[in-house]
């Protein structure tokens, strides 16, 4: 039987949030490493793939009857553009399905950080009880009222995110040269900044762009230079947004408040990577996640959820993509 799509989640994903695939769809379920790969894909019509993986090489595209590459989520740096153009397939992604997973960690891992929860926590297991309060309590912690939120990138997951550092009483500035501070939500109250006014104003630092040629090293030496000594960054992004070299020496150096890192150069990082290597204060400021900012139950059911209905009015209905980017 011919396949209409070849997927590269497993079906158990779908189901484990309560996604059952269309019935009207033929599915292969694959592993991205899996020997049929060339040839399901050669006669499927769409690809499901999650947006966290290995680049999709340009070989499996050849000769092939695909009309769609569906990512069931927001980044749809797997594939090629050039590519895609070259053959004639659109890209689609799910825009905002994970927009509530996201600021919920950005939230919490800035008040993690701010209140040191984590170090307070590994210090409690040691014994060292008196000792970790007494320095929290003569180092008057901050929360989030009254900081400067830097947003850098204001498309609808920043901008989530940036409503619901408002909510938590922060004034929120960003950088995004395709958005307009005309275009933002009043409420928000947003104040459009060049990205060096903005690293170096900012209390907090929260990344929400795709990584792009313009996004890579976005954050680098330089920039980290600008930050205030007691900033928090949290990159949720892509990890090549920011020079991780460069961060572990400004974290070595006790010249940053605190970074939460979601996402990573090399996924899985290398043991060698230098911000694994950190030590002492520079190590316990740093909260360490595996690319899971955006992963929720509720979140996945909404991503799965519209994905797969775009595969159906694609290949069923003959229409138009939703949420095409290339």
């Amino acid at each position: 039987m011919t396949l209409d799509v070849a997927c590269l989640r497993p079906r158990d994903d779908f189901l484990d949030v309560g996604v059952i695939p269309p019935k009207t769809l033929s599915i292969g379920y694959l592993r991205p490493d899996d020997s049929n790969l060339a040839a399901i894909f050669a006669e499927a019509r769409a690809v499901v793939i999650p947006a966290v993986g290995p680049k999709l090489e340009r070989a499996l595209f050849e000769n092939s009857r695909i009309e769609l590459v569906q990512v069931t989520g927001a980044g749809v740096d797997r594939v090629d553009e050039s590519t895609m153009k070259e053959f004639g397939i659109a890209v689609a992604n799910v825009a905002g399905g994970s927009n509530d997973a996201v600021a919920e960690y950005t939230v919490g891992s800035a008040i993690a950080l701010l209140r040191r929860f984590v170090w307070a926590d590994a210090e409690i297991r040691k014994g060292r009880y008196e000792e970790i309060r007494s320095r929290m309590i003569a180092d008057t912690l901050s929360g989030l009222n009254g900081l400067t939120v830097g947003v850098v990138g204001f498309g609808t997951i920043g901008q989530e995110v940036a409503s619901a550092f408002k909510r938590m009483g922060g004034r929120i500035v960003f950088f995004d040269p395709a958005v307009d501070e005309t275009d933002v939500p009043p409420e928000l109250e947003a104040k459009h900044l060049a990205l060096s006014r903005l690293v170096a104003t900012a209390d907090v630092i929260t990344l929400h762009v795709p990584l792009i040629s313009a996004t890579r090293g976005l954050i680098g030496e330089d920039e980290l230079a600008l930050m205030k000594r007691e900033a928090i960054l949290i990159n949720a992004a892509r990890g090549g947004v920011v020079d991780e070299t460069a961060l572990a020496r400004v974290l070595e150096a006790g010249e940053l408040g605190g970074v939460a890192i979601d996402v990573y150069e090399e996924e899985p990082p290398p043991y060698e990577n230098p911000l694994f290597a950190l030590k002492g204060d520079a190590a316990r400021r740093t909260l360490f996640t595996p690319h899971i900012a955006g992963v929720t139950r509720q979140a996945w059911a909404n991503l799965f959820g519209a994905a797969w209905e775009n595969v159906v009015s694609v290949v069923i209905r003959g229409e138009a993509p939703l949420n095409r980017v290339y």
